[in-house]
């Protein structure tokens, strides 16, 4: 018996329509440093794309990516093309462009209190009178799985997510940027944060030898440009060296020290610890098992002055304070923790027992407030509506490629390398004293040790504040930043 069959309903799938940019602009006002300025915000995603073989065929122009960016320029300009162009990122890897936009830089700034703590929920924004928006154009980029930029479908992780093709990728949009807004003479600049400042060095050399670009100068902020200098792990003494000056400065804030020590300013306190670090202390961990007890003895003693630590503590740790443990013990009888990224905050962990600290107490101050700014802002005042979340950092660097397996990831050379070809690119240094992630001292040998040519070594300018990581939560230090950044840029141009 025969039977009809249905006649299929499907039809053919419409081919997906190729990505397009998506941007908006708005108009706003503000007064910086007592001058009224206008401007104009230009945000939204623009695609990246590449030529790309697979199988033996290329495919050009293949779109690999959309990266989301917020860019401003001061209205009224006469000759936009010799006016200062400022792109910005921050670090992570993994970690969007947020903090330097709306914690110094940019016209908005989160409102904090004068020491950095977030007030309760709901957050604000506020007028930045410390921008640097006056001096130079900002363009504020969020590499690929940060903010709003993303991969396309069929993208792999490892495409964009390692130090090399994160290179590649903000590069290029550098690169686009620049062109599509007739730039290229305009004297341009890099500001970077933490792994930030690994991808502006790498980028300062990149930008040259691909596209000819050549910069007046980078704003580095919480330098990590070797990785050896804060990686802990047996047989390598040089972050326990490195570190100890932000130790005794994290215990001089919270007057864990002896009335001695408590008594001195910090920067004396710091000359003094300083000088026993690159001293003594290196000393006496480079002959490890060799060291007299006698000596040992001498070296506890001083540990105990300078971090606050008991000396059976120190002694049970061979001389060697691992970081993390450091923030769990220094004020354990009160059951309190200190911040890696501004060790002035504190933290209650459940166990006041353990190892490590449950979470960052300085992370977690302020990530509410960014978080809760930054996605009101960009719909309320910039105009740009999007259902995506905002994603402000991730756990990229728990797989992020860093280059080769067999050593730490350093791109000092790099910097050397585009500051000698180019010797007319400043670099401005700024480093927190309260910064457990990356410690002032390791940014200072790290930049003593790149073999950078007498002549060059004026072009490198270094402030230190009175904060952590992120400095300019800190008003006084935001303030005295702000003067710092707006001399180095009129220097640098």
């Amino acid at each position: 018996m025969a039977t009809d069959k249905p006649e299929s309903s499907s039809t053919p799938a419409l081919p997906v329509p190729p990505p397009v940019d998506h941007v908006v602009t708005s108009k706003h006002k503000i007064r910086i440093n007592g001058e009224n300025i206008a401007y104009t915000v230009t945000c939204g995603t623009v695609v990246l794309k590449e030529d790309n073989e697979k199988d033996g065929n290329r495919e050009a122009d293949k779109a690999r990516a959309t990266m989301f960016f917020i860019a401003y320029t001061r209205d009224g300009v006469k000759d936009r093309a010799k006016r200062p162009l400022t792109f910005s990122f921050n670090g992570g890897p993994g970690s969007s462009s947020v903090w330097l936009h709306l914690g110094v830089l940019g016209p908005k700034r989160v409102k904090l209190d004068a020491d950095g703590n977030a007030p309760p929920p709901p957050y604000q924004l506020v007028d930045n009178e410390y921008s640097l928006l006056a001096e130079t154009d900002l363009v504020f980029i969020d590499p690929i799985g940060t903010g709003y930029s993303r991969m396309l479908d069929g993208e792999k992780v490892k495409e964009f997510h390692g130090y090399q093709r994160d290179l590649d990728s903000v590069g290029d949009f550098i690169r686009l940027y620049t062109t599509r807004n007739q730039r290229w003479s305009s004297p341009k600049f890099i500001a970077g944060e933490s792994y930030g400042t690994t991808r502006a060095a790498g980028l300062s050399s990149l930008l040259q030898e691909k596209y000819g670009m050549y910069l007046n100068g980078l704003l580095l902020f919480s330098t990590a440009l070797d990785f050896s200098t804060f990686r802990f792990y047996a047989g390598h003494d040089l972050a326990h060296v490195l570190f100890l000056p932000t130790y005794a400065a994290t215990a001089w804030y919270h007057r864990k020290l002896d009335k001695r020590l408590q008594a001195k300013p910090l920067r004396a306190v710091l000359d003094e610890v300083e000088a026993f670090a690159e001293g003594e202390y290196n000393n006496a961990l480079f002959l490890g098992d060799k060291l007299s007890a006698a000596k040992r003895s001498e070296i506890v003693k001083k540990l105990v002055q300078y971090t606050g630590l008991s000396a059976e503590y120190i002694t049970s740790t061979n001389l060697r304070i691992q970081i993390h443990r450091f923030c769990k013990e220094l004020c354990r009888d009160e059951h309190r923790t200190v911040g890696r990224l501004d060790s002035r905050f504190k933290g209650i962990d459940r166990d006041a027992a353990g190892e490590n600290f449950e979470f960052d107490p300085a992370h977690t101050n302020l990530d509410g407030a960014y978080a809760g700014c930054i996605n009101d802002y960009l719909r309320r005042e910039l105009g740009y509506e999007s259902d995506t979340p905002y994603t402000m950092i991730s756990k990229l660097y728990m797989t992020w490629d860093f280059g080769s397996k067999d050593q730490h990831l350093n791109v000092a050379e790099s910097l050397r390398k585009a500051m000698s070809s180019n010797p007319h690119m400043k670099v401005y240094v700024g480093s927190g004293y309260y910064d457990l992630a990356t410690p002032h001292f390791a940014s200072d040998y790290v930049l003593n040790h790149m073999a950078l040519d007498a002549s060059l070594a004026g072009n490198i300018t270094k402030h230190y504040y009175e904060a952590g990581h992120m400095m300019y939560v800190h008003i006084p230090s935001l303030k005295a930043q702000a003067k710092h950044l707006r001399d180095f840029v009129k220097k640098a141009v």
